[in-house]
């Protein structure tokens, strides 16, 4: 994921997705039913070192930090639970949609049933 347009596209593509700027005019949120699932800030892509902030299963965030030097633990977010995903094109278009399905689908779940059935 090159680009910040990819990044965006693909994050509003998600059943319910919205896209917010509840912290300043540079942090690009987006959520599912009220939540946070994806966030970046646009000034790290506008210098070329776009990053997003992802939610992930405890154990598979340890074991993507293990295996890729691109995937931290999430900056300024609870560490166990999100992850920062460097975009700078060492990893995979596919593995980065794969990892916003992940958090997406992870919010998601957390969600009432009632508002999960709004969603779909």
């Amino acid at each position: 994921m090159d680009s910040i347009q990819s990044f965006y596209e693909y994050a509003l593509s998600k059943k319910g997705a919205s896209e917010h700027f509840p912290f300043d005019q540079n942090t690009l949120v987006f959520k599912v039913g009220g939540k946070i699932f994806a966030l970046t800030a646009l000034s790290d892509w506008e210098k070329g070192t776009g990053m997003i902030n992802l939610k992930c299963d405890p154990e598979r965030a340890m074991e993507l930090r293990e295996e890729y030097e691109e995937i931290i633990p999430g900056y300024h977010m609870n560490k166990k639970h999100w992850n920062t995903v460097s975009c700078t094109g060492r990893l995979s278009f596919m593995l980065i949609r794969e990892l916003i399905d992940h958090s997406y689908d992870l919010v998601l779940a957390s969600l009432s049933k009632k508002i999960r059935d709004d969603i779909s």
